[in-house]
């Protein structure tokens, strides 16, 4: 039995001229450019309502069947974050000591990465994306779950650094136990951690380069 159609409403969209619009992607593309992933945050106190506006900009990203797949979880209690950091860091020693491939390493040996995560407890804030693979009732399905969260998050991304906020993303595998000490339902599982803050003063970061337009793009 199909479903009554959604109404529709007028788009809200202004069309800007050629040179506006190249500007405008030409200022974007500085902006991004100068976002890098943090590992040293300053514990200097963070605007709470500026992170939600940017959890409420990730809100705005189109999904499966409009199905909306995500939760965020803003974490500022100093203990939760401390016992997030002992659980990350137990799976962090399992994957550098037992789990990863010597290849893995070897990469992530020229990033100084390892597995400590100190800027777990020293951000003053962490979020925590889950995707929900189905609705609270096992037979409420979502679609394109991966691709919709990874598109929410990728707003969420653009919208920290926009507003100032330094970010990193974090990823310990397996991250089960970030349901378990957040309270989350069995239909989510964690999708991205996420530190966000203010970097210290000197940080420094690694010294890497992307890939120009012309290794990314093929025209046709």
């Amino acid at each position: 039995m199909s479903q009554e159609s959604i109404p529709t409403i007028a788009l809200s969209f202004a069309r800007r001229d050629s040179a506006e619009i190249d500007q405008r992607a030409r200022d974007f593309l500085g902006e991004i450019q100068r976002r890098r992933s943090v590992r040293e945050f300053s514990a200097d106190p963070v605007s709470i309502e500026a992170i939600e506006r940017c959890i409420e900009a990730a809100g705005q990203a189109p999904s499966g069947a409009n199905k909306q797949p995500w939760t965020f979880v803003l974490v500022t209690d100093q203990e939760l974050k401390t016992k997030i950091r002992a659980a990350a860091e137990q799976e962090e020693r399992a994957f550098y000591n037992t789990r990863a491939p010597k290849r893995w390493l070897e990469d992530l040996a020229a990033l100084g990465t390892d597995e400590h995560k100190p800027f777990l407890e020293v951000a003053p804030v962490l979020i925590v994306a889950f995707a929900q693979r189905h609705g609270v009732e096992a037979d409420s399905r979502h679609y394109y779950v991966n691709e919709s969260v990874g598109i929410a998050v990728g707003f969420l991304l653009a919208a920290l650094h926009h507003a100032g906020f330094a970010t990193l993303t974090h990823t310990p595998s397996p991250m089960t136990f970030l349901g378990d000490l957040l309270g989350r339902p069995k239909n989510e599982r964690a999708y991205v951690l996420i530190p966000v803050g203010f970097p210290v003063d000197g940080c420094r970061v690694p010294d890497i380069q992307r890939k120009s337009l012309d290794d990314i793009l093929i025209r046709k």
